[in-house]
């Protein structure tokens, strides 16, 4: 079976062809570097990088570009309030979120452009829509230059849009447009904005409109033509309808797949800084929800459904994957970690049935409790298999309790290795007790971890400590 993926260009789940036959380009649209990230920004990371992974364990080259988006109306409205180069508060903010994506081990992109870093490149598609005659510079000498919407009759095709339906803006809009739809392609240089924010152009000193970066470079990085264009649900109205008019306009064809994940909620609205109502990395962990856990809760559920967060359906999701870890931890104990190669049938399936990751996830808690009857019945065949299936799948994942991205990783603040010396102490106050067979001191000790919220189980490399309920 080959991967099929819901196209929201065709609204349909097509099979997956590439351009070049093993080989896929992916084009997807990074952050506004505004502010610091929160979790609502990370899905799209998550569910990008498990895509890529299945490419990559189904022996595809794959190429992904992540754009920066590092200047723009709200980062210049920052730098002003707050008397900062625009600049300094881009890059703080994309190291955090770079930051964030290790954490959730995300992995990095082939390559990672910066607006401000392909200035030229604009120039030259802007200049081309003009010479065609579907852009046309402001009469009113302000600089800005527009896309002319009337002159693509296919807009609105990506998007289910129907531009007659399309109302003008209250407040009188910009008066230099032809047409209230027209969107900038380049803006002239304002009064007040910071005087560093702007570049030479054929029509005098100004920066780009948002759409324009993203053509431009996925000329500069895939080529006129490629295989996947991918971002959140609400980049589908304007930006990426924007895209493809201002790309097919140009002559060139774009992409052959548009693939959008859904929202993260909190309550009836998405995560969003101007709403207020975010929720960041940090104060996950300071749940005490480690980042594969937080991983795991965004990457359970197909990637067109929406999230609906809850602090208790992110506990239960870190509970269930700590299962999994348990499972893997125990078996690795007795059989050793193995080398993970082939994912079973039913888990390929479900990937390739546009990365239905809840039911790859299924598969993989079968094989589980396939697993933890072999290691009660001790047929080592069995758990080596079991083992060995599990890591592969998730792998495919990211979510290996072995990856060393997670192995040893120790976040700020963790006291994992406190807590870890402190229990190995009463551990062994334990194991003296009961050789001397002093089982009620024994008891004691155990029950007194019990109420602590350890749970100690005894196996035959020794006694296994963990935090919460035992299963």
């Amino acid at each position: 079976m080959t991967l099929r993926l819901y196209d929201t260009a065709t609204r349909s789940v097509r099979g997956f062809v590439p351009l070049t036959p093993g080989q896929v380009g992916i084009y997807q649209c990074g952050l506004t570097v505004q502010s610091s990230p929160h979790i609502g920004h990370l899905r799209s990371g998550i569910n990008y990088d498990i895509l890529r992974r299945w490419l990559l364990h189904t022996n595809f080259e794959v190429t992904l570009i992540r754009n920066v988006t590092d200047i723009d109306d709200k980062i210049l409205d920052k730098s002003v309030a707050s008397g900062r180069p625009y600049w300094a508060l881009a890059y703080e903010n994309r190291l955090a979120l770079d930051a964030d994506y290790r954490a959730l081990n995300v992995l990095p992109p082939t390559y990672e452009p910066l607006a401000t870093g392909h200035i030229p490149e604009m120039h030259e598609l802007i200049t081309e829509l003009v010479e065609r005659g579907r852009a046309y510079p402001a009469a009113g000498g302000s600089g800005d230059v527009y896309f002319s919407v009337p002159s693509y009759p296919e807009y609105g095709a990506l998007s289910g849009q129907d531009p007659d339906d399309m109302r003008p803006p209250t407040d009188g809009g910009e008066p230099d447009k032809r047409d209230y739809r027209d969107f900038a392609l380049w803006k002239g240089a304002k009064a007040g904005e910071p005087e560093d924010a702007a570049w030479p152009s054929p029509w005098g000193r100004g920066r780009p409109g948002w759409h324009i970066e993203c053509s431009a470079m996925v000329r500069r990085y895939l080529g006129p033509e490629f295989d996947i264009h991918g971002g959140g649900l609400d980049l589908t109205f304007p930006h990426h309808e924007n895209e493809l008019a201002q790309s097919r306009s140009a002559g060139l064809p774009f992409a052959r797949y548009w693939v959008h994940n859904a929202l993260l909620n909190l309550g009836e609205a998405k995560m969003s800084k101007s709403l207020g109502n975010v929720i960041d990395l940090a104060a996950v962990q300071a749940m005490g929800i480690r980042p594969v856990e937080l991983r795991y809760y965004m990457g359970t559920p197909h990637y067109r459904s929406r999230i609906d967060y809850s602090d208790d359906a992110l506990r239960e999701a870190a509970v269930a994957y700590r299962r999994i870890e348990g499972f893997v931890q125990r078996a690795v104990e007795v059989v050793g970690p193995g080398r993970p190669k082939d994912v079973p049938p039913s888990f390929a399936a479900a990937m390739n049935d546009d990365l239905n990751t809840s039911a790859a996830l299924a598969v993989v808690h079968d094989t589980i409790r396939e697993g933890n009857t072999a290691l009660t019945t001790g047929d080592e065949a069995g758990i080596r298999g079991a083992l060995t299936a599990v890591r592969a799948m998730l792998g495919v994942l990211g979510l290996d309790p072995l990856d060393a991205a997670w192995r040893g990783k120790q976040d700020k603040g963790d006291l994992k290795p406190v807590v870890d010396a402190l229990v190995k102490l009463a551990l062994e106050q334990r194991a003296q007790a009961r050789t001397r067979k002093d089982w009620a001191a024994a008891d004691a000790v155990r029950d007194q971890l019990k109420n602590a919220g350890i749970q100690v189980e005894d196996t035959p490399a020794g006694p296994r400590w963990t935090v919460g309920e035992q299963h």
